[in-house]
């Protein structure tokens, strides 16, 4: 037995159907199924089906099998002990019931239990059932179903594209009426017919060029061709909706150079453009409308042959000592001798160039020399300040007046102006006067620089300190000069103050004195050196008084002596407080260190008299000898001094 259980195993799984009632058929052909029951539902149910009203003992009387002759004297037995009480709980049927069930799915399990041992029990298996032949039906239902879903969201789809396209032209339209309006708040424009066209030249300003300026707006249909739109939301920027279109002569980079030469060495140089500003700061709204910078580099390009032309109608009516020439792109100027002032006009005609490119000197010959901000600053501020003038007048202004007369002129009736006032209200400087006195300014601050730096490097005792100042206007620079000793800064200090003009230099001294030089580096240079040759006896006359010796004489134009060849020397005269040594110190311009000379008390060579009886002419000081201070110790001609005299104050006087 155990080999036949064990040849025919076969396992047989008991489970609950888990199968549920349909609920929906979709479209698609899905079934929808009811939810199974849970727990409670399912024991609600049941309860529902027990029938209350039918009485126990029916029951056991139905289900209770018939009594035997085995079990009748269990019966007898049974009915002579005392009868119990009848349950009064109205569910202990069901529980006698589950009880009964309970026992049943025990004894199934062991059942199943012994079935799945081979030892036990070996079953066959099971024939299964024929398939449904009705699946063929159940799959057209199911295509059909999912054709009529397919249907229904290709429809939504359909829909939704036609919206989307509605939608992005609906955008497309309002972007371009967006920077529309921003061309508007920026350039001047004008419909003419179904032509929207601008304005790029000064004429608001008073401007006589000849070229109008005149470029076209229209709509752009594909602003980036073969791109998708999230190609350009993820890695580009959102393009423009806008095209402009400008005239070919307005097309590249132009700018004009300033430069300043002599001879043919190049002093310095300036450009003068209106996109300098732009190229080396960033502006967000520039990279959101590619047309602004198109828009700028064109109207550059209209400003640099609009200002080359009115510098060069200038430079012809101009009546100048040395004539102006004007030469192709070129304009030269004279500004002093041996000096000239050029101006040029550079462009670079590149037609069809979108992106404007920063202006490159490389090619040209001056590129190498140092740019002149200052130069180039003062230049912008002077063309600023004459659009300014062009374009409205001082304020405040009379409401009812004409707008042409100036604050000076309407003033002119009130303050009594005579007759050569007036005239010369009328007469006013154009452009290229006011650069070229910009220029002669540069030139002249150069050479004031170069004339105190060169002294400064020449020079090293005493000191020499400039101090420029920071606020300045293009023809006129202030410069403080400061000679000072080292260590000594406390005991003298020598300032002077030049002002740098534009042919002119005005020197104010410390004693009140005001010079005027001309732009000849030489006399600047003179200055300078008899200020260092009289700092040098003061600075002695004020070291002596600290030290206790007495200043005899003092001379800021000495007449002995060798003619110097550049001004006249100082000198002075110095005692010791005993009064028995004398210093001489002479200073001189061109002198590389002064000269000391000392005198003694008594004088040795004179012998006494007795025919005098006032001892006082036995008592002058002897010849002067020169005093090598150069084996002094010392790092400047004060602390030289200052160990000479105070050695010569504890010497105690020969016999």
């Amino acid at each position: 037995m155990d080999d036949l259980f064990a040849n025919n195993s076969v396992n047989v799984s008991v489970e609950a159907p888990a199968e549920n009632l349909i609920q929906e058929i979709a479209y698609d052909g899905q079934e929808v199924y009811q939810l199974p029951l849970t727990l409670s539902e399912n024991l609600t149910k049941q309860a529902h089906k027990i029938d209350w009203m039918k009485g126990d003992d029916e029951e056991d009387n139905e289900e209770m099998p018939p009594i035997t002759s085995a079990t009748e004297k269990d019966v007898e037995e049974d009915s002579k002990k005392p009868d119990l009480q009848a349950s009064s709980w109205p569910w202990d049927s069901v529980r006698n019931k589950l009880r009964s069930a309970l026992t049943e799915v025990c004894v199934l399990a062991d059942v199943i239990t012994v079935a799945k041992d081979k030892r036990y029990m070996v079953l066959d298996p099971v024939q299964q059932e024929q398939p449904d032949q009705r699946q063929l039906a159940q799959l057209f239902s199911k295509k059909r179903g999912l054709t009529a879903a397919a249907n229904i969201l290709l429809h939504g789809a359909e829909r939704l594209k036609i919206s989307q396209s509605d939608t992005a032209r609906a955008k497309s339209n309002q972007d371009f009426h967006l920077e529309l309006l921003r061309l508007r708040q920026n350039w001047t424009l004008k419909k003419i017919g179904n032509a929207i066209l601008g304005d790029l030249s000064y004429k608001s300003a008073g401007s006589r060029f000849y070229h109008t300026g005149i470029f076209e707006v229209t709509k752009s249909e594909d602003p980036v061709p073969g791109l998708s739109n999230e190609t350009i939301s993820e890695n580009l920027p959102k393009p423009s909706m806008i095209k402009v279109t400008i005239p070919t002569e307005l097309g590249g980079t132009a700018y004009i150079q300033v430069t300043i030469q002599k001879d043919q060495d190049i002093l310095c140089t300036a450009n003068l453009n209106l996109l300098h500003a732009s190229l080396t700061h960033s502006d967000p709204s520039r990279d959101a409308n590619p047309w602004t910078g198109k828009l700028e580099a064109a109207q550059n390009v209209l400003f640099c042959k609009e200002l080359f032309s009115h510098l060069a109608r200038e430079a012809v009516q101009l009546q100048a000592a040395i004539p102006h020439m004007v030469v192709g792109n070129q304009i030269t100027a004279s500004l002093f001798p041996g000096i000239q002032l050029s101006i040029h006009f550079q462009s670079s005609q590149s037609v069809g160039v979108e992106k404007r490119q920063p202006v490159s000197n490389s090619t040209s010959p001056i590129a190498k020399v140092d740019h002149n901000y200052i130069l180039e600053h003062s230049l912008h501020q002077l063309l600023r300040q004459v659009h300014l003038n062009n374009v409205g007048q001082p304020v405040p202004h009379p409401s009812s007046a004409p707008l042409g007369p100036t604050k000076r002129r309407r003033l002119a009736g009130p303050h009594a102006y005579d007759r050569d006032e007036l005239l010369s209200m009328t007469k006013n400087e154009n452009i290229l006067e006011q650069i070229i006195r910009q220029g002669q300014h540069v030139v002249l601050r150069l050479r004031t620089m170069f004339v105190i730096d060169s002294i400064a490097r020449e020079i090293r005792d005493p000191l020499i300190i400039s101090h420029w100042n920071v606020l300045n206007s293009p023809t006129l620079s202030c410069v403080k000069i400061i000679i000072m000793t080292h260590g000594y800064d406390t005991l003298q200090r020598t300032a002077l103050v030049v002002h740098v003009g534009e042919k002119t230099l005005k020197c104010i001294c410390r004693d009140g004195r005001v010079l005027q030089m001309s732009y000849e580096p030489q006399e600047l240079r003179d200055l300078i050196l008899c200020q260092i040759s009289q700092h040098q006896i003061n600075a002695v006359q004020s070291l002596a008084r600290f030290l206790g010796w007495h200043v005899v004489s003092s001379s800021a134009h000495l007449g002995l002596g060798p003619v110097e060849p550049l001004g006249n020397a100082s000198s002075c005269i110095l005692s010791s407080p005993s009064g028995n040594r004398v210093l001489s110190v002479r200073c001189g311009p061109q002198a590389a260190q002064p000269q000391v000379y000392l005198s003694t008390y008594p004088r040795p060579d004179i012998e006494k008299n007795k025919v005098l009886k006032d001892v006082r002419w036995e008592q002058l000081n002897a010849s002067y000898e020169e005093v090598r201070l150069e084996k002094l110790e010392g790092r400047n001609f004060l602390s030289r001094m200052e160990l000479l005299m105070a050695s010569l104050t504890y010497l105690q006087p020969s016999n």
